[in-house]
């Protein structure tokens, strides 16, 4: 749960440093690195299982 109330925390204070310093082109930058972050977890913990059906 706290990893959860960290992350909030963290995209909170990116929000406070783009709405304060006027970069708002990093705000979309940092969720499509998060976005492909999840996207290589995902696939990373299906793989096994994957490879096992060929």
């Amino acid at each position: 749960m706290s990893y959860l109330r960290h992350f909030a925390r963290l995209f909170s204070d990116l929000l406070a440093f783009a709405r304060e310093h006027k970069v708002w082109w990093m705000v979309p930058l940092v969720l499509l690195l998060l976005l492909i972050a999840g996207l290589v977890a995902g696939v990373s913990t299906i793989s096994p299982f994957i490879y096992s059906l060929f």
